[in-house]
């Protein structure tokens, strides 16, 4: 296990990139702790595989340094980084039983027989495999080939981290929160430094600890999935995850208030915007509500749409022109025209798509 260090770390395909488009990586400075598990989270092309692969020693960055436990490792190749990656689809060696599969890097390391059979048996016990260790890999599903591929991982004991790219991409998805779940159990377990690269916000959700979001080559916020929902630092945050993601309304901010149509939404206690800024409000449609009869404040606004999602509906309305989506819990009447309340402690101003703090 090691804790991994990226230190100014800067990536380009192209030779001599000039501006900030000839970038595949932005600069990055992030560092993870040994044994935690960790996401990377963003749509596709927005840099994550680049950068695992630059972790592995698959691809060697254009500039800064990626440090194990200290030691600079950006020049060393992957077999001598120790890295072990279970890739979107299942690498087995399919004339080989599941044993031979799982014994596999073990053999080609020459550890004793008597020591491979030990470890090959506790790591089937692991991920469910013991009942078919003699089977041959050939007649197995995708997701029990992908047992295998994460076992080979995990079979060994001087691996550093355990890298996953998109590893349930072509798992059934029933079969998808099982293997999910097993992941999570199998950190809990041994501790072994994880990162799973996926632009899923469900699968990162509920694997990492720490979800570092990703968007066109740069990093726009790490933290907890509590902390990446309740406060994103960038409005794509509050768009990418989510479901349905952040209401974004573009406001103006005056008087240390931030307005929508004159009416104060939230508090904002930043300098007023001077040049050409961008200013918005973001709120998830969770922390948005139709005002009750007597009230005061609030926006008026108008229901267009009305969609069941079970214990809730929701509800896409129109203020001043902007959509504002809310979830209505079940059975709760929904009026064809109402004012609608942001609840001001999960509100927030952001000046060119960045938090106001």
């Amino acid at each position: 296990m090691a804790r991994i260090v990226l230190d100014t770390l800067r990536h380009a395909y192209g030779p001599a990139p000039a501006s900030d488009g000839d970038w595949a990586l932005k600069r990055l400075d992030l560092e993870w702790e040994d044994g935690g598990a960790y996401a990377l989270l963003g749509p596709s092309g927005c840099g994550k595989t680049t950068l695992l692969s630059i972790i592995s020693g698959l691809l060697k960055p254009t500039e800064g340094r990626v440090l194990f436990d200290g030691t600079d490792v950006t020049a060393l190749p992957p077999d001598r980084r120790h890295i072990a990656q279970v890739f979107q689809f299942p690498v087995v060696y399919d004339t080989m039983s599941v044993y031979d599969n799982l014994a596999f890097p073990l053999r080609n390391r020459g550890v004793a027989e008597r020591d491979v059979d030990a470890r090959v048996r506790e790591i089937a016990g692991m991920i469910d495999l013991t009942h078919m260790l003699e089977r041959r890999a050939a007649g197995l599903t995708a997701d029990g080939k992908q047992k295998i591929s994460l076992g080979r991982g995990l079979v060994r004991s001087d691996v550093n981290a355990i890298m996953f790219d998109e590893p349930l991409t072509v798992i059934d998805p029933h079969l998808k929160w099982q293997l999910r779940s097993k992941l999570k159990e199998l950190h809990q377990r041994v501790h072994t430094t994880m990162i799973y690269v996926t632009h899923d916000q469900t699968e990162a959700l509920t694997f990492a600890d720490k979800v570092v979001v990703m968007n066109q080559g740069e990093v726009v916020q790490i933290g907890t999935p509590v902390e990446l929902f309740e406060r994103p630092q960038h409005t794509f945050v509050g768009h990418f995850i989510g479901s349905p993601g952040m209401n974004v309304l573009p406001c103006e901010v005056s008087g240390g208030k931030a307005l929508i149509g004159g009416i104060a939404v939230a508090d904002c206690q930043t300098a007023e915007a001077t040049g050409p800024v961008r200013l918005e409000v973001g709120v998830r449609p969770e922390f948005v509500s139709f005002v009750e009869g007597g009230e005061e404040g609030g926006l008026p606004a108008r229901t267009v749409k009305v969609s069941d999602a079970g214990r809730f509906s929701i509800v896409e309305t129109q203020a001043f022109g902007h959509v504002v989506k809310l979830l209505v819990p079940e059975g709760t009447r929904i009026p064809s025209e109402g004012v609608l309340r942001f609840d001001p402690e999960r509100t927030a101003v952001y000046r060119d798509g960045w938090i106001v703090n």
